[in-house]
């Protein structure tokens, strides 16, 4: 995934009167050829606070937030997948009758169409969602519901393991499982496919452990 981060920030300024201890920073969000990103979320994770702030970018691709100085910032890109580590920040801290002037931020950054989830757990042999799978399937529901035109298909996939048209089945019912829990948290049937795969495409080899545990996953595709 390809990432470039851009940050400019303007000189302290200082105020007799005024003390300001956030940093207003406008953060552009947007891909290589220039389109904005709406409904972007971007979190900022101070190092040495464990504070979370976050925002969601307009149509233009743009919010502004208000950081608290004196602190270093993990800058993350919420995904249908894990979330982008994308960068750090520093917004020094200031002396009194100091304030920030406004500073820009600009992320450009590539989405992806495609995600692979090998951490979704289901009964052994059967399509039933562990609850400990719920954790993962968070940020999909939460993009699903703030970009409302967005659509997905669910494939399903197995390893070597057992009889090929018994996979095949096993994997359409394990997608169609993880659709349903999409529905359950109120996004629209018709914005989602189901589709097993079977042992038809593995990414590893079905000799070792390893492979039949990469190859045993569930991958989320933009349409």
């Amino acid at each position: 995934m390809k990432l470039i981060f851009s940050f400019y920030f303007a000189f302290l300024s200082f105020a007799m009167h005024a003390q300001v201890v956030k940093a207003p920073v406008k953060v552009i969000v947007k891909g290589f050829n220039g389109k904005p990103y709406a409904n972007d979320k971007v979190l900022f994770v101070g190092q040495k606070s464990k504070q979370t702030l976050s925002g969601v970018t307009n149509p233009a691709g743009q919010f502004v937030i208000q950081l608290p100085s004196g602190d270093i910032y993990d800058i993350r890109i919420q995904s249908i997948g894990d979330e982008i580590e994308y960068n750090t920040m520093e917004i020094p801290a200031v002396k009194p009758g100091e304030f920030f002037e406004e500073a820009e931020l600009v992320i450009e950054y590539d989405p992806g169409t495609s995600f692979s989830f090998t951490n979704l757990q289901f009964e052994t042999a059967k399509a039933d969602l562990k609850t400990v799978s719920y954790t993962h399937l968070k940020n999909l529901v939460e993009i699903m519901k703030r970009k409302k035109d967005l659509k997905i298909r669910i494939d399903g996939h197995t390893d070597s393991d057992g009889e090929e048209n018994a996979n095949q089945i096993l994997s359409q019912k394990r997608a169609e499982s993880v659709k349903n829990y999409l529905i359950s948290q109120g996004i629209d049937a018709n914005r989602i496919s189901a589709k097993g795969k079977g042992e038809s495409s593995p990414i590893a080899d079905n000799a070792t452990p390893q492979g039949k545990a990469k190859n045993r996953r569930t991958e989320i595709s933009i349409l």
